[in-house]
């Protein structure tokens, strides 16, 4: 392997080396630290900004990623076995993370094209709920950092770009009834036998396409957990089932917790409780700078069907789409990995896109324009 082939697998292995489930990410976060050329614009709870000295009248690109992971679970331990890393994060999205990294590297001893600038930013709990999110309040807070033209997820897409994402709906639905000897059922009223009819809508509605500027995002309701009873002699008084809604980015919010509970026969024993509503970010095909991140690889463009922080940045008006070198079919699986050679292409990628005077050697001083700037 040549040199940055090296340097990019052992990046990687380094952040999968290190634990980083949600709200657990300090580790992980000082070893970008650590790593990275510059010191932060921003360093606060779970984010690191990087910024730079802005050139006038040139669009401001940042590069994102997530350091945190899913339980580890039953993943095996971090380890490279030939032209694969695997471990817990490998896909997603520690393998992104790295080659931000290495870009922001290659820029201490070349500098950007002329008409661009390039920000990081490193951020934490991107796998919990919407309203634990890191990077909305660091967003919230840097004005220079909404100022950007484009952000790049280095969410994983097997190196094509995937625009906008889904909402995500979580909601518990608590069916209510009476509590009976199961011999003498006609003295209570079974809460699972009410919650078989008002889950029935759901069981039975089938994948809904949407079709959004040329692309089809795949609208999906699911109960995902369901708890109730307390004996096999007792007739249950309560069942609680999880609803998960995943819809297309041309609903709100609001539209998508009304269509859940149009979906749900309804009684005065059914209650549903929105736990968490985390909005879909748009599509972004019109934006330029995704024309040139295209052309920059002759990328293939896919509607993501999941939910990213695309739509966070939407909803501090930055523009955003999903690029990264892991494979999203690996994502939070036992067997999470991620090839060395797709690395190497998502540096390149970025490389192109960024400018023609970005190099792949590491050296001392800063690239153009790059510098520390406050958030």
């Amino acid at each position: 392997m040549n040199d940055l082939s090296e340097r990019l697998a052992a990046r990687t292995l380094e952040l999968v080396r290190i634990p980083s489930e949600s709200r657990q990410e300090a580790a992980a976060l000082r070893a970008v630290r650590h790593a990275m050329p510059w010191e932060p614009s921003a360093d606060r709870d779970a984010c690191l900004l990087y910024l730079p000295l802005r050139r006038d009248d040139v669009p401001l690109v940042l590069l994102a990623g997530h350091v945190d992971t899913v339980p580890k679970a039953g993943s095996p331990s971090a380890a490279r076995r030939g032209n694969v890393i695997v471990g817990r994060g490998a896909a997603d999205m520690k393998a992104g993370c790295a080659v931000m990294i290495e870009v922001a590297l290659d820029l201490t001893s070349t500098p950007l094209g002329p008409d661009v600038d390039v920000g990081w930013v490193f951020f934490g709990r991107e796998e919990l709920a919407s309203d634990e999110s890191a990077l909305i309040p660091m967003l919230e807070g840097s004005g220079r950092a909404r100022g950007a033209a484009l952000a790049i997820v280095m969410e994983p897409t097997d190196n094509a770009i995937e625009i906008g994402c889904l909402g995500n709906l979580n909601a518990l639905v608590v069916t209510r009834g009476v509590a009976a000897h199961s011999a003498r059922p006609w003295l209570g009223d079974n809460a699972i036998h009410r919650a078989v009819g008002a889950l029935k809508s759901i069981a039975d509605l089938p994948v809904r396409d949407v079709d959004v500027e040329g692309l089809t995002y795949r609208e999906a309701v699911n109960v995902t957990m369901i708890n109730g009873g307390i004996a096999p002699n007792v007739i249950p008084d309560t069942v609680t089932a999880h609803v998960n809604f995943r819809y297309a980015p041309t609903h709100t919010p609001g539209e998508a917790e009304a269509r859940l509970r149009e979906l749900l026969i309804f009684e005065p024993q059914v209650e549903v409780q929105v736990v968490s509503n985390s909005r879909p970010g748009p599509v972004t095909l019109s934006n330029p700078l995704v024309g040139r991140l295209r052309a920059a690889g002759d990328l293939p463009v896919r509607p993501k069907q999941a939910w990213t922080p695309v739509a966070e940045f939407a909803e501090v008006g930055i523009d955003a789409v999903n690029f990264g070198p892991g494979d999203p079919q690996y994502a939070h699986r036992d067997d999470e990995r991620v090839e060395i050679p797709a690395l190497v292409r998502s540096h390149e990628v970025l490389r192109s896109f960024l400018g023609s005077g970005l190099g792949s050697g590491h050296g001392s001083g800063h690239g153009a324009g790059l510098g520390r700037a406050g958030g």
